[in-house]
């Protein structure tokens, strides 16, 4: 039994798609991590500061592998649009990630470098969701499937195909509308005669 349309199908295609994604995105997180913790220790920056930095340094990584590895076989044909799209909805996975650390660094006061991994950890997992909805709705465009495009036997032969000949003209289907009107005015008229 093949894929095709199945539920099955699809579900087996959704699976092996999130496996992918979730193959860059965990290297990504493990890239964000390092950023993170690597400006933390070797610069006096700010939690957040640090958090935006490595959330950028992602970003790039996580571009590559999802065009390159997860998504290659989407349309490329938008690059310009997929790259506007990808930074647009990156740039809101920041701000939900970076939000949390925010709240929980300047709102709650939780700012030791545990708390800040674990809430930079937590961050990073809400806006996967939002980055996974918006990637593959929005960015990265499935191509048209195969059972879209027509097989050679769906394709009429050469055979099959009226030749010029064969369509009637403008004229000759005005003509056959004319003679037929004239025929039921004609029919009708001995109708009420006889």
């Amino acid at each position: 039994m093949g894929h095709g349309s199945s539920g099955g199908g699809r579900l087996h295609a959704l699976v092996r798609e999130l496996a992918k994604f979730g193959a860059v995105g965990g290297a990504g997180l493990l890239v964000n991590l390092g950023v993170f913790n690597l400006v933390r220790h070797v610069t006096d920056l700010q939690v957040v500061r640090a958090s935006v930095i490595a959330t950028a340094v992602a970003i790039a990584f996580n571009y590559v592998g999802l065009r390159y590895f997860a998504y290659r076989d989407s349309d490329k044909s938008g690059r310009t649009r997929e790259m506007t799209l990808f930074m647009l909805f990156s740039a809101v996975g920041l701000i939900i990630e970076n939000g949390l650390l925010y709240l929980a660094t300047y709102g709650f006061g939780w700012d030791t470098p545990l708390q800040n991994n674990v809430f930079k950890f937590v961050g990073i997992g809400i806006a996967t969701l939002f980055r996974f909805w918006s990637y593959r709705t929005w960015v990265f465009q499935a191509m048209p499937s195969r059972e879209a495009v027509p097989s050679r036997e769906a394709v009429p032969s050469r055979e099959a195909v009226p030749s010029r000949e064969a369509v009637p003209s403008r004229e000759a289907v005005q003509g056959a509308e004319s003679l037929l009107a004239e025929e039921s005015r004609r029919a009708e008229l001995r109708q009420r005669v006889g």
